[in-house]
């Protein structure tokens, strides 16, 4: 089949569109994608200047999603002076696995020339993943315990660079998974969060001086298609999966999903079109109620509780 811009072999039919697409058209529509997300979403501030410019932090995990984002924003932003690129990555302490990520974000922010920094749970936390799935003191999923981890890593040194923006590599399947486990939950609260986290435009999130603002410019581009970009590309990437990765809820609608993409076209776009929607009214709805935040007793990171979930779960940890 020929790619149905031009005579060249396709490498990728995107069925939710119809196109078949070669090598060059498929890099071309995903870089496309991402520069119209950063566009729609406002991302480049107003007063992003060469004076003073913006810095955007980087999760970059070494991943295929990480590594494409984090590569077509170099490009992308090379040479412009009013944006700075940084990227983070953080070791969790998985034998076997997260060393050879962390090479792979390496050896691509050294070919970009991009400042990397790496953290580990270890200096952080005086802990390690592989022993806190040993231990699980509170019962839960690795990625439960993780995720809380890692989500305040982040916020934490997107604080400590001074990052006016914290973009991480969600892809399309990410955000609808994520969008049909709230759905599914009934949590309409939380997709208010996810609205003004995350989701909405900037100039239509609530405000707040509490965290960096996060902004998830891959996030219209299929997980299908990142991977393929990364092959094409030649790109550094780590493709294994996580060994503790254990999220049986999300695995069940990742398989739900797929199955609908493939015999409906297009279910993925058609949910976060919804959603979206959705979660910017119960943003509006749920914008004068939201919860007080205060300072943990242990860290002093904001939170609505006495002592922030990453405190309850580190000490849990280590009472084990």
């Amino acid at each position: 089949m020929n790619c149905t811009k031009c005579d060249r072999d396709a490498v990728v039919h995107a069925a939710y569109s119809g196109a078949h697409l070669c090598e060059y058209h498929l890099r071309a529509s995903v870089e496309k994608r991402v520069r119209r997300r950063i566009r729609q979403d406002g991302l480049v501030g107003d007063d992003a200047t060469p004076e003073s410019p913006e810095t955007w932090l980087i999760g970059l995990s070494g991943g295929k999603d990480s590594i494409v984002l984090t590569s077509i924003l170099e490009e992308t932003f090379a040479e412009d002076p009013r944006i700075e690129l940084v990227a983070l990555t953080i070791h969790e302490g998985i034998e076997g696995y997260r060393d050879e990520s962390l090479d792979a974000a390496s050896e691509l922010a050294d070919g970009l020339d991009i400042h990397h920094e790496v953290v580990s749970y270890t200096d952080e936390f005086d802990l390690e993943m592989d022993d806190v799935v040993e231990k699980d003191p509170e019962g839960m999923a690795a990625c439960a315990y993780c995720g809380v981890f890692r989500r305040d890593l982040l916020a934490d040194y997107a604080e400590a660079f001074g990052a006016d923006k914290l973009l991480t590599g969600h892809n399309l399947d990410d955000e609808a998974q994520t969008a049909l486990m709230n759905f599914f939950e009934g949590d309409v609260a939380q997709m208010a969060k996810h609205f003004d986290a995350s989701l909405g435009p900037f100039d239509e999130r609530a405000e707040t001086d509490e965290f960096v603002p996060r902004a998830k410019p891959l996030r219209d581009v299929p997980e299908k298609e990142v991977a393929l970009y990364a092959h094409l590309a030649d790109l550094p990437v780590h493709m294994a999966e996580c060994p503790h990765s254990t999220e049986a809820y999300r695995g069940e609608i990742q398989e739900l999903l797929l199955d609908m993409e493939e015999r409906h076209p297009g279910t993925r776009h058609s949910i976060m079109a919804g959603y979206e929607e959705l979660a910017k009214l119960a943003a509006s709805a749920y914008g004068e109620d939201g919860a007080d935040l205060g300072e943990c007793e242990r860290c002093g990171n904001a939170t609505t509780r006495d002592v922030c979930r990453t405190c309850q779960l580190t000490e849990a940890v280590h009472a084990v």
